[in-house]
């Protein structure tokens, strides 16, 4: 980002912040009286509903006026904008300077991946790489060991295969001589 977009970005981020400071928690009505219902918002609907009605001292309700500020609307916490992309075609239009790419979650593992080289080549930001399915393995993993480390990563696990036989074996046969002991 460029210092001047970057600059205005903050400002609507600490905007947004300072006018959500003053903004009620809105719950669902009722949610503090009974364990069955959460917190989630709900229109109240009832004919005599105090928060419909707006009695005074109930919450208040969900309004137009508690809006955010026009500035910040849109904007992901790290300061770019949000993008929702199905296919790398759509990545042509967006620049990498101000936009984020966020990848649908109905996609597939692998254009999942295709999307991700893709971004990665034009140095877009993907805010979901690691997604909840399963994010594509590194470029470090893809990566063959070398023969010969693999061959002393087998050496190593039959050593210490040896190692365990011979301590079982030891404790045998001390168990074996105090039984001849006591015998």
């Amino acid at each position: 980002m460029t210092e001047r977009a970057h600059s205005n970005t903050e400002k609507a981020l600490r905007l947004r912040k300072r006018v959500k400071g003053h903004k009620p928690a809105f719950v669902r009505p009722e949610s503090w009286r009974y364990v069955r219902l959460k917190e989630n918002w709900r229109r109240p609907r009832g004919l005599d509903h105090k928060i419909r009605k707006k009695i005074k001292g109930w919450p208040p309700s969900v309004n137009v006026g508690y809006r955010g500020p026009k500035v910040s609307r849109g904007l992901h916490p790290s300061g770019y904008r949000e993008v929702l992309v199905y296919n790398t075609e759509e990545l042509k239009g967006i620049d990498a300077k101000t936009h984020a790419v966020r990848i649908a979650h109905t996609v597939g593992k692998r254009k999942r991946t295709k999307i991700i080289t893709e971004a990665k080549k034009k140095k877009i930001t993907v805010l979901n790489v690691k997604a909840p399915r399963e994010a594509p393995k590194k470029e470090e993993e893809l990566v063959e060991e070398k023969p010969e480390e693999k061959e002393e990563l087998v050496e190593e696990e039959v050593k210490e295969k040896e190692t365990k036989k011979l301590k079982q074996r030891q404790k045998r046969t001390r168990k074996n001589k105090e039984k001849a002991e006591e015998e």
